[in-house]
């Protein structure tokens, strides 16, 4: 059998990790004290194992274990020298802090965003899109209620499950998120808007959990814009009401100039003035309606500018989608920290492995590309630019055989 036209001398999981600085990982490691009374097993080999049974979804220590030892020729290769057992794992999952994991993600998000960057990308943006971000949460849903309270009231029946909500920022233009905090799912989203860490022209996009007119009001005043759907129970004066039809006499767009007021504990007032835009979501047939402090801009600019909140929703679907967050390697809350840190990790490389192809893949085509042939010895590049090239290969030398004929012919 000839060889492979994508042969590569080291497998595609090198490849993978090759994007990964191992000085910079060990350093990050030491400064968290990941590296104490540690003889063999240290952070980039902790990172490499996690890695890999992240990226092949395993759902168990057992099932990481029994891969590595099938895998040993291979994994000798990337670093990894010696025999890796369940409990040295699972102690390293609860020992090692999860803030080396998150200080690795940031330090990668830092190293690769322009390549994220919509800069790099044919297709053409909106100018408001390198400016906008985006905030919300999603729960993962946990066995046990002990470590991250669950919501809702506990079951009569059996006991309540807890949750971890994962509150994250991205960059419209970057897809991957700028901004990550782990709590309970119990814990409101509100904490995470921070006006302080906005500057002038920027511009949020975020859901109606959000609202809070004292923050709202401290945007305004940085020359922070922020667009978000309304919620029904919300008291404000109209001061401006306007509305525009279509042919048929049918409203398409309402814009009301309203003014909200809340008095604070210590008896002080707060007075926010904003927008309310009322569209037709034909799709939905029902009316949204959209509070914005942006006075301005067209009304179908601040529809778009929600629509892309959307994109937040895509990344966290992808995520759930293509990585094993229902199964977790640990039960202590590092652990589960650990893992789900390395999920962020690994959605980050392939993404940007993924903006290095000349040919479009979807992002669980490619996931599951890479799962299957992780540990194969091809060229990342050659063989997801060009998939069809061994079997190309293949017709093309079976065509030059002389055709014999068959009682069926």
């Amino acid at each position: 059998m000839g060889k492979s036209n994508h042969f590569s001398g080291q497998p595609l999981y090198g490849q993978v990790i090759k994007l990964l600085d191992k000085s910079k990982i060990l350093e990050i490691s030491r400064e968290k004290g990941g590296e104490k009374y540690i003889k063999r097993f240290d952070g980039w080999v902790h990172l490499v194992v996690m890695l890999y049974a992240v990226i092949m979804r395993f759902d168990s220590l057992r099932e990481i274990t029994a891969s590595l030892l099938a895998e040993a020729r291979k994994l000798s290769h990337l670093g990894i020298t010696f025999k890796i057992g369940r409990s040295t794992l699972a102690d390293a999952n609860k020992r090692r802090p999860e803030t080396i994991f998150e200080d690795i993600y940031r330090h990668l998000y830092g190293t690769y965003r322009h390549c994220l960057s919509s800069d790099s990308r044919s297709r053409k943006e909106p100018k408001w899109m390198k400016r906008l971000q985006i905030i919300d949460s999603t729960t993962i849903t946990l066995f046990s209620n002990i470590l991250f309270k669950g919501v809702g009231r506990h079951p009569k029946t059996g006991k309540k499950k807890g949750g971890i909500k994962v509150h994250t920022v991205i960059h419209a233009n970057e897809g991957v998120p700028s901004d990550i905090k782990f709590t309970s799912a119990a814990t409101n989203d509100s904490f995470m808007l921070k006006p302080s860490a906005l500057s002038k022209g920027d511009i949020m996009a975020m859901d109606r959990a959000y609202i809070d007119y004292e923050k709202f009001e401290q945007l305004t005043e940085r020359g922070v814009t922020y667009v978000t759907k309304m919620k029904k129970s919300l008291k404000y004066s109209i001061q401006k009401d306007e509305m525009w039809q279509n042919a048929d006499g049918l409203m398409e767009v309402r814009v009301q100039h309203v003014t909200f007021s809340k008095n604070k504990k210590d008896g002080e007032a707060i007075i926010h003035h904003a927008r309310i835009i009322t569209y037709v979501d034909v799709k939905k047939r029902k009316l949204i309606s959209l509070l914005t402090n942006d006075m301005d801009s067209d009304p179908d600019e601040i529809i778009a500018i929600y629509r892309q909140r959307w994109e937040i929703e895509l990344l966290f679907k992808q995520m759930k989608q293509n990585f094993p967050l229902k199964y977790f390697y640990g039960e202590s809350a590092n652990a589960i920290k650990i893992q789900i840190w390395v999920t962020l990790i690994a959605n980050l490389l392939l993404m940007v492995m993924q903006r290095g192809l000349k040919r479009s893949w979807s992002f669980s085509g490619l996931a599951t590309m890479v799962r299957i042939n992780l540990m194969y010895y091809v060229d990342f590049y050659s063989l997801f630019n060009h998939p069809e090239k061994d079997w190309e290969s293949i017709l093309e030398s079976a065509s030059g055989i002389p055709h014999h004929p068959s009682l069926f012919d």
